[in-house]
């Protein structure tokens, strides 16, 4: 009975727990801010460092390289590349 009770107990706390939102990078644009504080997320909104770092001065935020730009090519594209070339 105590089993049964737990069961239930569990699988409503665990329908009523709020889902979680995934954190989403806008592909279009390559810098990010990210902004830290109670509730940290990422502003991906910029076309250029020097632009994200005006909106970071002041703020407890950092700017960072998007890693979900459509157009970027990392290094690691281009070994891969230069590799399968040569087979």
């Amino acid at each position: 009975m105590r089993i049964l009770a737990l069961a239930i107990l569990a699988i409503g706390a665990a329908s009523a727990a709020a889902p979680a939102q995934a954190q989403t990078y806008d592909p279009r644009y390559p810098v990010c801010l990210h902004v830290y504080g109670r509730i940290s997320y990422y502003e991906c909104a910029y076309t250029s460092l020097p632009q994200c770092n005006m909106s970071a001065s002041g703020r407890s935020a950092q700017c960072v390289i998007n890693p979900y730009f459509a157009h970027a090519q990392g290094p690691s594209a281009y070994r891969n590349k230069r590799y399968r070339n040569a087979y």
